[in-house]
């Protein structure tokens, strides 16, 4: 397969063949988002796509689950989208299930009917960052949508036989606010019951815009420990208000390596006694935050030995 990019996809899709259809992604104006920045987007050839189909077939492939990549592959128009799915189907037509990212206005801009017709072609799973139940954070990371379009969307997808799966981000709403997004969030994923919630957890980067409102105070980024703290939080209030529901979780924390994965609210009590275990091992140590290490060899003192990342001054 000829890829251009990282690859990104949510754990649920490790087992699927991810199948190119752009390269980079259509909205890519995220504050925190670093993904796709070095990329132009554009869309690949359907020669191109076929022929990776032709390909994949010809080594005696049989995908169950397909993959869309990258970054919103729900934004191409529908015309295209059904073109592609037209294909799958014709060298892959055992293939049970299509699934790819999507985001809140891509999934407005398609009629009912468009959307009903894409689950009839084996549409499956849409993966939507949600990633906070804040409206004014969504503004603040430059989101594309507010919680009210969220409902919106996410009603009509339900409404059309499609699953909805949440990308979310704990410690996005920065410090001092891991409990309110919480609080939030909770109330956000209960009523809109996801099959399966990722949640990445917040990264800090020199290359993304959220560097330079780090640097300004206008966000202050909260530690590991926080950040930790509010998915404990966040974790003890999912209670979907669908009878039977069953969310899958899944979270990640880059730099206090930890993952908390189970069915909520079933495994519950044993998701949140090892979150506790990583609470009481950091509390009263030293604040760790969640740098990713690009181009700056030590992400906390660059731009000539500068603390870019001063604390103290950015909270006083």
């Amino acid at each position: 397969m000829d890829y251009e990019g990282q690859i990104c996809r949510a754990p649920m899709e490790r087992s699927s063949f991810m199948l190119p259809v752009m390269v980079g992604c259509s909205y890519n104006q995220c504050k925190f988002c670093n993904l796709f920045r070095h990329l132009k987007y554009r869309e690949l050839p359907m020669e191109q796509i076929e022929a990776e189909l032709k390909r994949v077939r010809e080594l005696h492939g049989k995908p169950k689950k397909i993959f869309l990549g990258d970054g919103n592959a729900f934004g191409l128009k529908t015309e295209k989208l059904y073109e592609i799915l037209d294909l799958i189907a014709y060298y892959f037509p055992e293939c049970e299930g299509i699934n790819m990212d999507a985001t809140v206005t891509s999934i407005l801009h398609k009629s009912q009917e468009e959307l009903e017709m894409l689950a009839r072609k084996k549409v499956k799973h849409l993966y939507i960052g949600i990633e906070s139940g804040l409206d004014d954070v969504l503004k603040f990371m430059k989101k594309d949508h507010d919680l009210a379009q969220a409902y919106q969307a996410i009603d009509r997808l339900h409404e059309a036989g499609l699953i909805y799966d949440a990308h979310i981000m704990t410690g996005v709403a920065g410090k001092g606010r891991g409990m309110e997004n919480a609080e939030a969030l909770a109330q956000f994923l209960n009523r809109t019951n996801p099959a399966h919630v990722v949640n990445f957890s917040m990264f800090l980067h020199k290359e993304v815009p959220l560097y330079q409102d780090i640097r300004q105070g206008t966000f202050v980024p909260a530690d590991e420990l926080e950040t930790i703290r509010e998915e404990y939080h966040l974790i003890e209030r999912i209670a979907p208000e669908k009878a039977g529901a069953n969310i899958l979780y899944d979270g990640f924390h880059d730099f206090i390596h930890v993952r908390v994965r189970g069915h909520l609210p079933g495994d519950k009590e044993k998701m949140l006694a090892k979150l506790n275990g990583i609470i009481q091992e950091y509390e009263g140590k030293e604040p760790v935050y969640s740098f990713v290490q690009g181009e700056c060899p030590d992400l906390e003192y660059c731009d000539d030995g500068k603390a870019v990342w001063d604390m103290d001054r950015k909270t006083s």
